[in-house]
């Protein structure tokens, strides 16, 4: 197995229950890295709400970032791709959600919004206890986040809806990219519905920057625990879900290594990849 490129989730993946990068993992990496290996963050998360222990590692070169929407050159903070969702969409997703019970959040040019109450109490509106402190450090909180969404709807990098109802979760995922030819779903926790452009997902992010660096996608390993990495970990040509990833990633994936937990990352480095 050649492999050149390692692209990792992060949350329930790489990082820990404290989304922290623990020493197994971060030795991992950096192993890797020494021997040429270049290491791509894959994250459903907006570009300024990525972890220090992740974008400070010496040699983690880019990310993708919000699903596949954005992709960064993380020493100089360049974006070299961006899909933004048509206003078009975007107004037909607050169309269709209107009088939902639905939260929204938004980012921007790699920078996350939430509406106030709910950054205020997360669980209250769906989140679980666990992400209270992400959403609360990472959120930039609005008052009104429909009109703040249609004030930017030029600009979207992708539109997260938190949802309680997980009924009228997966009523959605299956009616709205009917509705709205221009929308890509997917979904990384079960509170959360992913909207962005057609044209994201992470596999598209891995895909542009294999052709960036001269890869084939047989040089590729993902690690990934969620529905929206199963694309990727099947794209590449050694997909490695974590032992407590999702049905749908799992069978996307080539092998399963053990729990995020237990650092599952650095376990399938050594004893999958041969690093």
């Amino acid at each position: 197995m050649n492999i050149r490129c390692i692209a990792l989730d992060l949350d329930r993946t790489t990082l820990n229950g404290q989304g922290r990068l623990s020493h197994d993992n971060r030795e991992a990496l950096t192993a890797a890295i020494d021997k040429g290996v270049h290491i791509v963050i894959a994250s459903g998360r907006a570009f300024s709400t990525l972890p220090p222990d992740m974008v400070e590692l010496p040699g983690v070169e880019y990310a993708i970032t919000s699903n596949g929407a954005a992709v960064y050159h993380i020493p100089t903070g360049a974006c070299l791709r961006r899909y933004t969702m048509t206003p078009e969409s975007v107004e037909a997703v607050l169309s269709r959600t209107a009088g939902e019970p639905v939260v929204y959040e938004a980012f921007v040019e790699g920078v996350a919004y939430a509406d106030a109450a709910y950054v205020r109490d997360p669980v209250s509106r769906g989140a679980t206890v666990q992400a209270i402190p992400y959403i609360q450090n990472t959120r930039t909180p609005v008052e009104d986040m429909e009109a703040f969404i249609r004030a930017h709807a030029e600009e979207l990098d992708s539109i997260d809806l938190v949802l309680r109802d997980q009924a009228l979760k997966h009523r959605l995922w299956a009616s709205l990219p009917e509705q709205i030819p221009d929308l890509y779903v997917t979904a990384s926790v079960p509170s959360l519905l992913e909207l962005s452009h057609r044209n994201a997902g992470k596999h598209s992010g891995v895909r542009f920057l294999a052709e960036r660096l001269g890869l084939s996608p047989m040089e590729i390993a993902a690690f990934g625990d969620g529905d929206n990495d199963a694309e990727m970990l099947a794209y590449v040509g050694c997909g490695i879900a974590m032992e407590n990833g999702t049905d749908a990633c799992k069978a996307a994936a080539d092998y399963v290594t053990l729990h995020y937990a237990q650092d599952g990352v650095a376990y399938a480095i050594h004893n999958i990849l041969h690093l």
